[in-house]
């Protein structure tokens, strides 16, 4: 059975993970100090990490403010959903607000608009 997360949090830590992806890059750079190009190269595609990662952070900030918000009914806090079907921020409880969707299993192919339920 796949592991499934909230899409909101997926981006998110794609997001950071692309922070730490140039950090690392930047640091590779200081191997390559006696040449100048090559140093110069990875500090460059470091940044350009660092800045996409904060071009993903505001795409899903705006994202976020458009999302719909429920009332997870396991945990009782609020999330926020994208889609068809999502899980909950917190307890990974499968949501959905299609009632065409309520007591089917979970899966995450019911966001595309190809994919009929059975």
């Amino acid at each position: 059975m796949a592991k499934y997360s909230n899409k909101i949090n997926k981006i998110r830590t794609f997001a950071l993970s692309l922070i730490f992806i140039g950090f690392i890059v930047m640091y590779l750079g200081i191997f390559f100090r006696n040449s100048a190009l090559l140093m110069t190269i990875f500090m460059l595609l470091g940044m350009l990490c660092i800045l996409a990662s904060t071009g993903v952070y505001f795409w899903i900030g705006m994202l976020s403010t458009k999302t719909v918000q429920v009332v997870c009914p396991n945990c009782g806090k609020h999330t926020k959903m994208l889609g068809r079907v999502d899980m909950c921020m917190y307890c990974n409880e499968p949501l959905t607000l299609d009632p065409k969707l309520e007591g089917v299993e979970f899966d995450e192919k019911y966001n595309k608009k190809n994919t009929k339920q059975s």
